[in-house]
């Protein structure tokens, strides 16, 4: 029987989102409309639709299961998140309680999603877990957090061997001007704690020995958003 976790929190509409049609690669899609402009301001909203598949781990070896996919979908209150992934049921559950924040959420099964400006070197970091807990930070500079445990309107549908999960991240979360993107699972214990990445480390930049390390700004990620901005 699936279980299903809730949680809310106030939404926002503060951001200025512009994109053009783009298209990954070949799993990924991306469609972008502009379809309202509102508030007194003229805000300029335009409706984001992407779909990314998780399909490598960090350095680049394919995945050996069904692959974890995440999508995003602009709406009033916020971007929509919906992560579709298989239940490990690795490492067990958090103790914390579902639907809330929970410290250090990256040490558990989880799915997680970067929002990053290479031009401020602010970021977003979204961790969602299929028990239901949630940890979103904002970062300014490569792990000096800024705010955590933010609120979040978070949803899990949790079956025997998959997980979905749906998020609402409010639009004042997003730091101004961000361009860049990457979006990773996690998920086993000890020697088999597995690291799977949207934008690997590219195979020439590996070196040996060479550990995970899911941070923005050691990985050339893609810019794939044209323009996403704060209002004032």
């Amino acid at each position: 029987m699936a279980e299903t976790v809730t949680s809310s929190a106030s939404p926002y509409l503060r951001l200025i989102i512009w994109s053009l049609g783009w298209k990954t690669s070949d799993s990924d899609t991306w469609r972008s409309e502009v379809f309202e402009a509102a508030s007194s301001n003229s805000i300029l909203i335009t409706n984001i639709k992407m779909e990314f598949t998780i399909e490598h781990t960090w350095d680049g070896i394919p995945v050996s299961h069904e692959p974890v996919t995440v999508s995003l979908k602009s709406g009033n209150a916020g971007l929509l998140m919906e992560v579709s992934a298989p239940f490990f049921n690795d490492p067990p559950a958090p103790l914390g309680e579902p639907g809330k924040p929970f410290s250090r959420l990256w040490d558990y099964e989880v799915v997680e999603t970067f929002f990053l400006s290479d031009r401020t070197e602010q970021y977003l970091e979204v961790e969602l877990c299929p028990h239901g807990q949630h940890l979103l930070l904002l970062l300014s500079g490569r792990r000096r957090v800024w705010k955590e445990k933010l609120p979040l309107e978070f949803e899990v549908t949790r079956m025997e061997n998959k997980w979905e999960g749906k998020a609402c991240l409010p639009w004042n979360y997003f730091p101004p001007c961000i361009n860049k993107f990457n979006a990773f699972a996690i998920h086993g214990s000890g020697v088999e704690r597995k690291f799977e990445a949207l934008y690997p480390v590219p195979q020439h930049e590996l070196q040996e020995g060479q550990k995970p390390d899911l941070q923005p700004h050691l990985y050339r990620w893609p810019c794939i958003i044209e323009k996403f901005e704060g209002a004032d």
